[in-house]
Protein backbone atom coordinates (compact mmCIF):
# COMPACT_ATOMS: atom_id res chain seq x y z
CA UNK A 1 0.00 0.00 0.00
CA UNK A 2 0.98 3.61 -0.23
CA UNK A 3 2.28 5.57 2.78
CA UNK A 4 -1.10 7.29 3.01
CA UNK A 5 -3.60 4.51 3.77
CA UNK A 6 -6.74 4.73 1.68
CA UNK A 7 -10.14 3.75 3.06
CA UNK A 8 -11.17 0.31 1.84
CA UNK A 9 -14.44 0.30 -0.06
CA UNK A 10 -15.59 -3.33 -0.42
CA UNK A 11 -16.73 -4.49 -3.85
CA UNK A 12 -17.99 -8.02 -3.11
CA UNK A 13 -20.67 -9.22 -0.71
CA UNK A 14 -18.02 -11.05 1.30
CA UNK A 15 -16.02 -7.82 1.57
CA UNK A 16 -19.05 -5.96 2.92
CA UNK A 17 -19.69 -8.71 5.49
CA UNK A 18 -16.05 -8.56 6.63
CA UNK A 19 -16.03 -4.77 6.90
CA UNK A 20 -19.31 -4.80 8.87
CA UNK A 21 -17.72 -7.36 11.27
CA UNK A 22 -20.36 -9.99 10.48
CA UNK A 23 -17.51 -12.41 9.69
CA UNK A 24 -15.04 -12.44 12.55
CA UNK A 25 -12.17 -14.61 11.27
CA UNK A 26 -10.55 -16.00 8.17
CA UNK A 27 -11.40 -19.51 9.34
CA UNK A 28 -15.13 -18.76 8.93
CA UNK A 29 -14.48 -17.97 5.27
CA UNK A 30 -12.56 -21.24 4.84
CA UNK A 31 -15.28 -23.20 6.67
CA UNK A 32 -17.88 -22.28 4.03
CA UNK A 33 -15.40 -22.41 1.10
CA UNK A 34 -16.13 -18.84 0.07
CA UNK A 35 -13.92 -17.46 -2.72
CA UNK A 36 -11.83 -14.46 -1.66
CA UNK A 37 -11.74 -11.94 -4.50
CA UNK A 38 -10.35 -8.90 -2.66
CA UNK A 39 -6.85 -8.79 -1.20
CA UNK A 40 -8.05 -6.24 1.37
CA UNK A 41 -9.99 -9.01 3.14
CA UNK A 42 -6.68 -10.72 3.92
CA UNK A 43 -5.18 -7.38 4.98
CA UNK A 44 -8.15 -6.86 7.31
CA UNK A 45 -7.58 -10.14 9.17
CA UNK A 46 -3.82 -10.70 8.92
CA UNK A 47 -2.54 -7.22 8.01
CA UNK A 48 0.43 -6.56 10.30
CA UNK A 49 1.46 -10.19 10.74
CA UNK A 50 1.87 -10.90 7.01
CA UNK A 51 5.39 -11.24 5.65
CA UNK A 52 6.12 -11.58 1.96
CA UNK A 53 9.23 -12.82 0.23
CA UNK A 54 10.14 -12.65 -3.44
CA UNK A 55 11.27 -16.17 -4.29
CA UNK A 56 12.41 -15.59 -7.86
CA UNK A 57 12.28 -13.06 -10.67
CA UNK A 58 12.96 -14.50 -14.08
CA UNK A 59 12.89 -12.93 -17.52
CA UNK A 60 10.68 -14.66 -20.07
CA UNK A 61 10.78 -13.92 -23.79
CA UNK A 62 8.23 -14.17 -26.53
CA UNK A 63 9.33 -14.21 -30.15
CA UNK A 64 7.47 -11.69 -32.32
CA UNK A 65 7.91 -10.61 -35.91
CA UNK A 66 9.77 -7.50 -34.77
CA UNK A 67 12.06 -9.39 -32.41
CA UNK A 68 11.85 -10.62 -28.86
CA UNK A 69 9.52 -9.22 -26.24
CA UNK A 70 10.93 -9.55 -22.73
CA UNK A 71 8.72 -9.65 -19.66
CA UNK A 72 9.48 -10.47 -16.04
CA UNK A 73 7.84 -13.23 -14.05
CA UNK A 74 7.77 -12.83 -10.26
CA UNK A 75 7.16 -15.61 -7.73
CA UNK A 76 6.12 -14.38 -4.26
CA UNK A 77 5.37 -16.36 -1.09
CA UNK A 78 3.37 -14.76 1.69
CA UNK A 79 2.46 -15.94 5.17
CA UNK A 80 2.03 -15.05 8.82
CA UNK A 81 4.15 -17.80 10.46
CA UNK A 82 0.93 -19.08 12.03
CA UNK A 83 -0.34 -21.52 9.43
CA UNK A 84 -1.51 -19.17 6.67
CA UNK A 85 0.49 -19.50 3.44
CA UNK A 86 0.00 -18.21 -0.11
CA UNK A 87 1.89 -18.23 -3.40
CA UNK A 88 1.50 -15.73 -6.23
CA UNK A 89 2.93 -15.68 -9.75
CA UNK A 90 2.66 -12.65 -12.03
CA UNK A 91 4.23 -11.67 -15.34
CA UNK A 92 4.65 -8.04 -16.39
CA UNK A 93 6.80 -5.72 -18.49
CA UNK A 94 8.33 -4.16 -15.37
CA UNK A 95 9.76 -5.94 -12.34
CA UNK A 96 8.02 -3.73 -9.76
CA UNK A 97 4.62 -4.23 -11.37
CA UNK A 98 5.15 -7.99 -11.50
CA UNK A 99 6.08 -8.09 -7.80
CA UNK A 100 3.07 -5.97 -6.79
CA UNK A 101 0.72 -8.17 -8.81
CA UNK A 102 2.26 -11.35 -7.41
CA UNK A 103 1.78 -10.08 -3.84
CA UNK A 104 -1.92 -9.44 -4.53
CA UNK A 105 -2.33 -12.89 -6.11
CA UNK A 106 -0.49 -14.47 -3.17
CA UNK A 107 -2.91 -12.82 -0.75
CA UNK A 108 -5.86 -14.12 -2.75
CA UNK A 109 -4.45 -17.65 -2.69
CA UNK A 110 -3.75 -17.78 1.06
CA UNK A 111 -4.76 -21.11 2.54
CA UNK A 112 -4.51 -22.71 5.94
CA UNK A 113 -1.55 -25.08 6.09
CA UNK A 114 -3.09 -27.88 8.13
CA UNK A 115 0.09 -29.93 8.34
CA UNK A 116 1.66 -27.11 10.35
CA UNK A 117 -1.21 -27.11 12.82
CA UNK A 118 -1.66 -30.88 13.16
CA UNK A 119 1.96 -31.76 13.91
CA UNK A 120 3.74 -28.70 15.30
CA UNK A 121 7.43 -29.08 15.95
CA UNK A 122 9.33 -27.40 18.70
CA UNK A 123 12.57 -25.95 17.41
Amino acid sequence: MTPVQREWIPVTKLGRLVKDMKIKSLEEIYLFSLPIKESEIIDFFLGASLKDEVLKIMPVQKQTRAGQRTRFKAFVAIGDYNGHVGLGVKCSKEVATAIRGAIILAKLSIALALSLLLCPRSY
